[in-house]
């Protein structure tokens, strides 16, 4: 048992002597401090790092809905902007005359002409379903199962009709919603598209997911 009491008592002393930089050469005194205050630095930098990870809008939080700022400065009448809101694609077009004439002209082949059904926020239940009538913004996602419609503006589209006006053509299943959204009759799509909440920061700027200066 002495032995072994001994030979125990040797290693806790090998490992003490390891450790300690009592009884060492200044020289190597001096290495193995620098190490564990190398050591020491990295901890403190991941630490460092952690904690502005932290402090960054997680992923979670993004999803989950905060506002996304879209700047419509360089958008031209005709074309579409597409950011993206709570993980769904959110489309902002710029509207033509011609494009907010052909609202009056198609309302009599539409479902829901007068968004009648709640797919707006309060404000945007009107003829252009928007704020300003020259900006359409709405979630680009059919309302029938899902899929991606694609914006189709141009007029007598041969695959779509010589009374084609422009608008969105879902391509999974057929459905078909004009320059504000609205879904055509007999088509598998139930209602308009979703206008999700925004409001105009300034003449070049939309907040989505935001309104009235309250988090929607």
């Amino acid at each position: 048992m002495s032995a072994k009491k001994n030979a125990a008592d040797g290693s806790r002393a090998a490992v003490d002597s390891s450790i300690s930089t009592e009884g060492l050469d200044p020289k190597r005194r001096r290495l193995l401090v620098g190490g564990m205050s190398a050591v020491g630095g990295l901890g403190a930098g991941a630490l460092g790092v952690s904690m502005l990870a932290s402090m960054s809008p997680s992923a979670r939080a993004k999803a989950a809905g905060a506002p996304v700022e879209a700047d419509i400065s360089k958008l031209a009448p005709g074309q579409l902007l597409t950011v993206e809101w709570r993980g769904k694609p959110v489309w902002i077009v710029r509207r033509t005359e011609q494009a907010l004439a052909s609202l009056n002209s198609v309302a009599d082949q539409l479902s829901d002409p007068d968004s009648v059904e709640e797919q707006q926020p309060a404000y945007a239940q009107n003829a252009t379903r928007a704020v300003k009538d020259e900006y359409l913004v709405v979630i680009g996602i059919c309302t029938h199962l899902g899929c991606s419609p694609t914006y189709r503006p141009e007029l007598a589209a041969p695959d779509l009709g010589s009374d084609w006006e422009g608008g969105f053509f879902c391509p999974c299943h057929g459905s078909k919603f004009d320059m504000a959204g609205r879904v055509y009759s007999g088509v598998p799509a139930p209602t308009n598209l979703e206008i999700p909440p925004y409001m105009y920061m300034d003449d070049n700027r939309i907040l989505i997911g935001e309104d009235q200066g309250a988090a929607a």
